[in-house]
């Protein structure tokens, strides 16, 4: 794949075939991006799925991965790859990464789920709208140990890309239970 500046090498892999080396240069990359709110809780729930990197002269400039999730709609427990862990270097910004790593997990969604889902952050909101990720308007909720909760505060960040679901994007939406943030 090409970004109008830069030859962008894309690989995909599963964590457990990615090796130590690429799953550490993400972990840094990530914590460049966002900082101290890049938890280890969040660095955990980006595991366990298909990774996409993106390498730019041997230096690992974009990440985002996909993992599998339960939400609830609709009376359905729905299969769904939930994207986690997306950042760009904040000095490639703009030059095709980003577009190139949820391209690559788009389609792993497309081929192998009923759903994409992703919790956005402000500034990441219009690029996904841009992708063709639609804004949930409903009420957003999570399954906990003490039972179902309202996260009334990610009613706003949450965003889904209907695959074979049947949605209604102004009903409820629930996640299953995780460590750290729910959505």
């Amino acid at each position: 794949m090409r970004s109008s500046r830069t030859a962008i090498d894309l690989r995909l892999a599963h964590t457990a075939d990615a090796g130590q080396t690429p799953l550490k240069a993400a972990r840094e990359l990530l914590h460049l991006v966002f900082g101290d709110e890049m938890t280890d809780e969040d660095w955990e729930h980006a595991l366990g799925g298909i990774h996409a990197f993106a390498w730019a002269r041997g230096q690992l400039v974009g990440h985002a991965s996909v993992v599998q999730r339960r939400l609830l709609h609709g009376g359905r427990a729905l299969r769904t790859g939930y994207i986690e862990g997306v950042g760009v270097h904040p000095e490639r910004r703009g030059q095709g990464y980003g577009a190139a790593v949820m391209a690559s997990l788009e389609r792993v969604v497309h081929d192998a789920y009923e759903l994409g889902a992703l919790g956005a952050s402000d500034e990441g909101a219009r690029f996904y709208a841009s992708r063709g990720w639609l804004k949930w308007r409903g009420a957003t909720w999570a399954l906990t140990p003490s039972g179902t909760v309202r996260t009334a505060e990610e009613d706003d960040s949450v965003y889904v890309l209907p695959v074979s679901a049947k949605l209604d994007l102004a009903g409820d939406l629930t996640c299953d239970y995780r460590d750290g943030e729910l959505w």
